[in-house]
């Protein structure tokens, strides 16, 4: 067979060089297709460098895994605490509770306090609010800044400072027998004055047990609760004011404490759990407290013994303050039932 005889025939080269055409042409159109296609989804998919437009698809922002540092998406969720001024205050009474009432407060995570008394509204207002502010701890939004100064209860001047820098503080007051608060006042300066007259001397006028009551000296003046109430009321409401029972805070203290965080607005955190009873001190104490993890009570003057005052010279003392008391009970619209 000659090759002339193999060649393919004229008629069919004219569809067979089409059809190659058409199958070639396919390929390169399929490929680009591809191409584009997997350039698109590696846009879609690849972070943007830095400095570059945000890209949006459907609400969906793209966010860069790496940036320089102040630009960085993930920031710390920690919030920096500032020094506010209080917003409540534990006003008094002195030798009636305060301080036990303020280390049980300082258990709830919402509150912070200052150390030390700070005595602004009664001896440094001079130093103004900026000075009072930076002797607050610093807390975040949504923390109490508390304050307790027992002082600020006989100061003259304290109610209307205090309103002037916030009249819409809320007032806390620890009240307390005062036969037995002028007792624990007489010990607690006694120990650290020797030599000191009596008890029956200095609370009797002459001395004499069951005579005539001094109220010149200022453990048995400061008993007359009503007297310091009314000045404090020209000020704030008695919605403003949550009277604290310092015998209940002794033998309850879970309770009183837990109106107090009502009274702030707070979630009852503090609660039985966090409370013992020191038989030898006759003192609630803490299983743990904001310094401290281990169980301890609040300090050695904390129970200190009173003074052995004749029987006589304390009937005296009651049937003096009780039309005070009766007074008080009136104002408050709380009997605390002293003797």
């Amino acid at each position: 067979m000659t090759v002339e005889q193999t060649s393919i025939p004229t008629a069919w080269r004219r569809p067979l060089l089409a059809f190659l055409f058409l199958g070639l042409l396919s390929l390169y159109l399929s490929y680009t297709f591809n191409s584009c296609l997997v350039s698109s989804l590696i846009r879609r998919t690849t972070p943007m460098i830095p400095h570059q437009s945000p890209y949006i698809s459907k609400g969906v922002r793209v966010v860069p895994l790496f940036t320089n540092v102040s630009e960085t998406k993930y920031r710390s969720v920690r919030q920096r605490g500032a020094r506010r001024l209080p917003t409540a205050l534990i006003i008094g009474i002195k030798k009636a509770g305060t301080r036990a009432l303020l280390e049980f407060l300082r258990i709830h995570p919402d509150i912070r306090a200052a150390g030390c008394e700070v005595h602004f509204f009664d001896r440094y207002y001079d130093q103004g609010l900026e000075w009072y502010r930076k002797k607050m701890p610093p807390t975040v939004l949504g923390q109490i800044t508390m304050e307790k100064t027992p002082a600020y209860w006989v100061s003259k001047d304290a109610p209307a400072r205090i309103a002037k820098m916030n009249p819409g503080t809320k007032l806390l007051v620890v009240v307390r027998d005062p036969v037995t608060r002028a007792l624990s006042d007489y010990a607690q300066a006694s120990s650290k004055r020797p030599g000191m007259p009596s008890f029956e001397q200095l609370a009797f006028l002459n001395g004499t047990n069951g005579g005539i009551v001094d109220t010149r000296w200022g453990p048995v003046r400061l008993g007359v609760y009503a007297r310091y109430l009314l000045r404090w009321l020209k000020y704030f409401s008695l919605s403003q004011m949550l009277f604290i029972s310092g015998e209940r805070l002794v033998v309850d203290p879970a309770a009183e404490v837990g109106r107090v965080q009502d009274f702030l607005g707070l979630k009852r955190l503090v609660t039985e759990k966090h409370f013992y009873f020191n038989t030898t001190k006759g003192f609630p104490c803490l299983f743990k407290s904001e310094t401290k993890s281990s169980p301890h009570c609040l300090g050695k003057t904390k129970g200190r013994s009173h003074p052995r005052v004749p029987v006589s010279a304390l009937i005296r003392l009651r049937e003096f303050y009780r039309p005070f008391n009766q007074h008080f009970y009136q104002l408050t619209g709380i009997n605390f039932g002293w003797p």
